[in-house]
């Protein structure tokens, strides 16, 4: 009961997020050219990267997975009804399994420099959801959803020069590396915040390693 109501506001930060980023991700940032490179979901979400690393250090990763896990629960079932059903399963399947590696990896750095384990483990984790989000979500090879989710979504499957090198990409694609590129910029940033509230995040009692 005591980790339950203790963690309840880092399991609403986290389906907060995640459902501002299902829809964000479906509108381009259409400023200084880079509407085929960024997405705005491309700078919320990384702050659940954020969230998990500090339930991690506070609670420890059997929390955190709990926070995951209930963050991945709402946000899947606010996502159906806030954006579109191929859309929940991509950011369902990303936000699952990047966050619950993010968690390992974390908790294996723990013991490490304070900086190494939420930047080692957000560069990874967001690897990871970049590419699972965006080809369940967009290419080609994933329309099948559409037809058996009954909605359809579209495919982001046409070309277009990828970073204008003249090479052409699928623009998911060009999207997913504009998107990565992003989570690294935010990655670095949140390092700030993290080592700001080390000092009143300490691990406390209740850390669990189960």
């Amino acid at each position: 009961m005591t980790r339950t109501f203790a963690i309840w506001p880092f399991m609403a930060a986290m389906a907060a997020i995640v459902v501002a980023s299902n829809i964000l991700v479906q509108y381009p940032f259409r400023h200084l050219g880079l509407g085929e490179l960024l997405t705005w979901g491309a700078f919320t979400y990384p702050v659940a990267f954020l969230v998990n690393d500090l339930t991690n250090r506070r609670f420890g990763p059997a929390a955190a997975r709990r926070v995951v896990l209930s963050g991945f629960a709402i946000a899947v079932l606010l996502s159906i009804w806030l954006a579109s059903p191929r859309l929940a399963v991509a950011s369902g399947t990303a936000f699952l399994l990047a966050q619950l590696l993010d968690v390992a990896v974390f908790d294996r750095l723990r013991t490490s420099a304070w900086w190494r384990a939420p930047l080692i483990s957000t560069l990874i984790g967001s690897v990871l959801d970049t590419v699972l989000f965006f080809s369940i979500a967009f290419a080609q090879v994933f329309a099948f959803l559409d037809t058996a989710l009954g909605r359809e979504d579209g495919s982001l499957a046409f070309p277009v020069s990828l970073f204008g090198t003249g090479i052409e990409a699928p623009l998911w694609l060009s999207l997913a590396l504009g998107d990565f590129a992003v989570k690294v910029l935010i990655g670095l940033l949140m390092l700030a915040p993290y080592g700001a509230l080390l000092s009143v995040l300490r691990p406390g009692a209740v850390a669990g390693r189960g």
